[in-house]
């Protein structure tokens, strides 16, 4: 693609996202003028994330919320690709894990966390360890799939070529299946903050989901949207970080 047409698609693309947000914040101001009970418009809000700004308590309620994700996610991460990759090397792995890993990705890891607190207590490793679950099934899911999806073509033509099967594993195996493992990077990234707030609601002295649920009890729902939002805009900014990345690592692939 020139680069005049690269420049247009950019151009094109960064009009439809501001587009996109004046639509939403119409939306917005719309629903907070149609009659609904306490329903905050963005200005409440702004105020609000002011007040919560000045006072520190945003960003120790972000840095909380932060650190418990990307410590889960991380360990989920670390632990997932591994087993993913023996899972679709080896079959015997294959066979003694799957039927488990099948059975665990039936049960939300939300349902998870009533069991976490009784058995682990309610400091910071129940909620860490829910985290770790939902990344880890997410991530451990895709990995396999990636390597059982390598084209066969490609490995018969290594093998050909008198690769052995660390050559094989390394250089052929492990490329082809990067893309889907960033992809089941960026789902568990997605069920972490999902996982963080469910379990902060329930236990915790700090962090957005506590905020929320505080925020909850006293009727306050500008606090209630200005966690939402944060919430939302950090997982947006993971996520494009996780996309520049998987960019950056898979550029051979042929993108449309």
């Amino acid at each position: 693609m020139a680069a005049a047409d690269r420049g247009r698609e950019r151009l094109r693309a960064a009009s439809l996202t501001l587009a996109s947000a004046v639509l939403g914040l119409a939306v917005w101001v719309g629903l907070s003028r149609s009659g609904i009970d306490g329903f905050p418009g963005p200005l409440p809000v702004a105020r609000r994330a002011g007040e919560l700004i000045g006072d520190g308590t945003l960003f120790d309620d972000l840095l909380a919320s932060l650190r418990r994700v990307l410590m889960g996610f991380v360990l989920g991460v670390v632990l997932a690709v591994p087993v993913g990759f023996a899972m679709g090397w080896y079959p015997v792995v294959r066979g003694l894990f799957e039927p488990w890993l099948q059975f665990f990705r039936m049960i939300p890891p939300l349902a998870i966390i009533p069991l976490a607190v009784v058995l682990m207590g309610i400091d910071e490793t129940p909620k860490v360890f829910v985290i770790f679950l939902a990344a880890f099934l997410s991530c451990v899911v895709s990995t396999y799939q990636g390597v059982v999806s390598v084209d066969r073509t490609l490995i018969n033509a290594a093998r050909v070529l008198g690769a052995g099967d660390r050559t094989l594993f390394t250089d052929v195996v492990v490329p082809a299946s990067t893309p889907f493992i960033l992809v089941g990077m960026r789902i568990g990234l997605g069920a972490s903050w999902a996982t963080v707030v469910a379990a902060e609601l329930i236990a915790s002295q700090g962090g957005l989901g506590y905020r929320m649920q505080q925020a909850q009890l006293y009727y306050e729902l500008p606090t209630i949207f200005v966690s939402l939002i944060v919430i939302g805009l950090t997982g947006l900014a993971m996520d494009r970080l996780l996309l520049l990345a998987e960019r950056r690592l898979t550029g051979w692939q042929e993108r449309r």
